[in-house]
């Protein structure tokens, strides 16, 4: 398991736009598991299950995003999982890293974007 967590500025409907898009054109096996949004007052909260086929890895890797906006102020928590064909523990992490890696680089794109 691998994760990545930031905070920055934006429009959190415009980033999360991205992020689905980013992820699906960034690998031809990625696909969105499931989402789900959810607004409490003038807080929204968006959550997405990807998935993708790990070629090094021979397996199927997941990635799980949280994202919080308020006004314009996101929060963001990336975490991934599977990746592995040990039983009692993990001996092949490549797909996670891969996966977690590619999806850093969609993230410090945009945010430079908007500084």
């Amino acid at each position: 398991m691998a994760k990545f967590e930031r905070e920055f500025k934006g429009n959190i409907d415009a980033f999360l736009a991205y992020v689905d898009e980013s992820v699906i054109k960034g690998s031809l096996s990625a696909s969105i598991e499931d989402s789900s949004n959810f607004m409490l007052e003038d807080v929204k909260i968006a959550v997405r299950v990807y998935e993708r086929y790990s070629y090094i890895g021979q397996n199927r890797v997941s990635l799980n995003v949280t994202i919080i906006g308020k006004n314009d102020h996101i929060y963001l928590s990336a975490i991934t999982s599977g990746g592995s064909q040990a039983v009692f523990f993990k001996i092949n992490r490549f797909g996670e890293s891969s996966f977690l890696d590619n999806f850093q680089s969609y993230i410090d794109k945009y945010i430079e974007r908007k500084i």
